[in-house]
């Protein structure tokens, strides 16, 4: 199919300018392989991998599988102990980007630029925008209310066109797209491309157990509610038998302790090591105790497919909507 050029795809020297988004315990070297040879690019997040070993093994892995690019999501705040040792391997090894997510950028971008990846910070408003912008961001992703796991408070109609407006650097989509139409709407709105991620969950190369994928085919947006028992952040689950057993706030002494400015460090850092405990459990293993990251976006998840077969689909959308607007216009 005919190439989209836009600056992310000649930032990146892709086809087609589109994101498989890092999905924690998801993402695999498989899938970003798969994304690559698709076409688009991929990102893994470094938590994935439990040591430094392993992640330079998938890393590795990648690159013998591709040449096309691929990139990296590190957590920055304090609750990623990890985070420095994660940076040096990215740079040692060359990814070709980065992007960050909750947390300053500063010390990844001042590791990044002088050996060439390329920095993307994850955004929800314009002001976290200029503040990353000013520290040397090659891009910022737009992260909107529609958006699966740490979604921003802004839909994307009003998100995307006031940072286009607001920044020098290119703005990056992520959330609420789940077929072509909505990709064009978001690139028409000002983006450079999108960052997609659930419905690349029920691929056949995406990481986790077939009740995982099946429940993004079975679900649709009306069943993804907001949790902070994962991370302490407010992020999207499938809202599962078993999630309304439990309920989407923390309780009253999580509630608590993240109030305490002394602890709130600490209590957050339980928060997160409790929650992606969860999160693994859910993913790897049958059980009735299930709890399923993913976003509204699963509404366009019909079937088990590979990846090529979830990029071809939307990039066909893309291109019969575009020649829909030809013909009017």
């Amino acid at each position: 199919m005919e190439k989209i050029s836009t600056p992310l795809t000649e930032m990146l020297g892709i086809k087609y300018p589109i994101i498989m988004a890092p999905m924690f315990l998801v993402s695999t070297a498989e899938m970003l392989i798969a994304a690559a040879e698709s076409g688009i690019t991929g990102a893994v997040p470094a938590l994935n991998y439990r040591t430094d070993k392993d992640f330079r093994a998938a890393i590795h892995q990648i690159r013998k599988g591709t040449k096309g690019p691929f990139g990296v999501n590190l957590i920055a705040n304090k609750s990623n102990v990890r985070m420095m040792e994660q940076l040096n391997t990215c740079v040692e090894l060359r990814v070709d980007y980065i992007i960050t997510s909750l947390g300053s950028p500063r010390k990844i971008i001042e590791k990044c630029k002088p050996v060439g990846i390329k920095v993307f910070c994850d955004v929800v408003d314009i002001k976290y925008a200029k503040i990353v912008e000013e520290l040397g961001a090659d891009a910022v992703i737009a992260v909107n209310k529609e958006a699966g796991g740490h979604a921003g408070p802004t839909p994307a109609n009003e998100l995307i066109p006031s940072l286009v407006e607001a920044c020098t650097i290119p703005v990056i989509s992520a959330g609420g797209v789940g077929n072509g139409n909505q990709m064009k709407n978001k690139i028409d709105l000002g983006a450079v491309g999108i960052s997609m991620g659930s419905p690349f969950i029920a691929t056949n190369e995406g990481g986790v157990n077939n009740a995982y994928k099946q429940a993004c085919v079975d679900y649709g947006a009306k069943d993804i509610v907001m949790t902070t028992k994962l991370s302490g952040t407010p992020c999207t689950v499938i809202n599962t038998p078993y999630m309304q057993e439990i309920g989407t706030k923390q309780n009253w002494l999580e509630s608590l302790l993240n109030k305490n400015k002394t602890l709130k460090k600490f209590a957050k850092m339980l928060t997160f090591y409790k929650g992606m405990k969860m999160l693994e459990k859910s993913a790897f293993g049958a059980t009735y105790k299930s709890v399923w990251c993913a976003g509204p976006s699963i509404e366009y998840v019909k079937s088990i497919r590979s990846v090529k077969e979830v990029v071809d689909s939307l990039i066909e959308e893309y291109h019969l909507e575009s020649e829909k607007v030809e013909v009017k216009s």
